[in-house]
């Protein structure tokens, strides 16, 4: 089941996630795949309204005990290890709903969608018991939701102001414990995406690099 998650991830959450320690592996591979389903429902919606209702169907299902999910999709499955954190789960889905608005985004619009990435990765040190680090966390997953989404945004004023946002939070560094190197490694790659302008997080063989030092090293 994690095998199929994890083909579908894109790239730089692929390559964050393969520095997963066992015990932190599961819960960073369903939050991918989840953010990587939201992703395809917000990108592909014909129609806003359908795809804020299937939003809503994923919202309603993670704000209910795992015990009472449906058990016909898989990505549930996956998404047990976050028991008693769903709602966090649930705050990214409202923070790709965020990307439903009319365009041009606004700032309001930009970070709403950033907090809901954010407040996964805050979640994730509260599942690996170290709740202690999640200011630090939550600014990972802020520099990386920033930076991702202004590579994918089309309307220049949007991008700049993404970027604007995430160089606001790429000045202050950070490590974190191994069980969460995944976030490291994306917030790594993010800062490399806003030092040079915006664009792919893996630009390069350089990129490549640089997520192998953090991943293996933390740093």
């Amino acid at each position: 089941m994690i095998e199929d998650a994890v083909s579908s991830l894109p790239l730089p959450q692929r390559l964050a996630l393969s520095y997963a320690p066992r015990a932190s592996r599961n819960a960073f591979a369903g939050l991918f795949a989840l953010d990587t389903r939201f992703a395809g429902i917000v990108r592909h919606a014909r129609e806003p309204m359908l795809a804020q209702m299937r939003l809503a169907w994923w919202r309603d299902v993670l704000a209910k005990p795992a015990a009472e999910w449906p058990t016909g999709e898989p990505l549930l499955a996956l998404l047990a290890e976050w028991q008693g954190e769903s709602a966090a789960l649930c705050g990214l889905a409202e923070g790709w709903e965020c990307l439903l608005a009319e365009p041009p985004f606004g700032a309001s619009e930009i970070d709403g969608f950033a907090m809901g990435r954010a407040e996964c990765f805050a979640a994730l040190t509260r599942l690996a018991s170290m709740g202690e680090r999640a200011d630090d966390t939550r600014r990972a997953g802020r520099i990386w939701a920033l930076a991702d989404l202004a590579q994918g945004l089309g309307k220049p004023q949007e991008r700049e102001s993404a970027l604007a946002m995430a160089r606001k939070e790429a000045g202050t560094r950070f490590r974190l414990p191994r069980a969460l190197r995944p976030a490291l490694v994306l917030a790594g790659l993010a800062r490399r995406a806003v030092k040079r302008g915006g664009g792919d997080l893996l630009a390069g063989p350089a990129d490549m690099l640089a997520a192998l030092r953090l991943g293996i090293m933390g740093r």
